[in-house]
């Protein structure tokens, strides 16, 4: 009987000890980046692509950019935002992370909204406005990937560019 209790409590210890030895971060950061954020890289890498080929040298007219923010631009955002919403993070570490995208993505559709508000009224100033929201959107990406990465660096997770 001896024997038997003996046996068990360290098979429990060995599970225990097994489990301190797993990385909660990089079991979060591997789920994050492969199942909850692939769904949202795609709105957004539609919503940019969109974006992109109505403005800077690529820019048509008002009216061109005017529906591609309505019909591609605003609605994929506005998935890219719910998708980041509903995101599950089990770490602390990954939430601040994460926290950055959605203030970023937020400030980027707002920028979109008014740059859609712009045109309607052809006011100058609200595009302005707009083009600083979105500089300010892009630091924050910006400081999303780069903390993400040191994250990943820190718990061997290797990201895929």
């Amino acid at each position: 009987m001896k024997k038997g209790v003996t046996a068990a409590f360290l098979f429990l210890m060995m599970v225990f000890l097994s489990g301190c030895f797993g990385d909660p971060i990089q079991d979060d950061l591997v789920n994050y980046i492969n199942n909850e954020m692939k769904d949202a890289a795609e709105y957004e890498k539609t919503a940019v692509s969109a974006y992109e080929s109505v403005t800077g040298a690529n820019f048509v007219d008002d009216q061109t950019l005017y529906d591609t923010l309505m019909n591609d631009v605003i609605p994929n955002y506005n998935s890219l935002i719910k998708e980041l919403d509903k995101a599950k993070i089990e770490t602390d570490e990954l939430r601040e992370i994460h926290e950055i995208y959605i203030e970023g993505a937020d400030i980027q559709y707002n920028a979109f909204a008014k740059i859609k508000q712009a045109l309607e009224e052809q006011d100058a100033n609200l595009i302005q406005e707009a083009n600083e929201m979105l500089a300010d959107a892009r630091k924050h990406i910006r400081e999303y990937q780069t903390k993400l990465e040191k994250l990943a660096k820190e718990h061997d997770v290797k990201l895929e560019k």
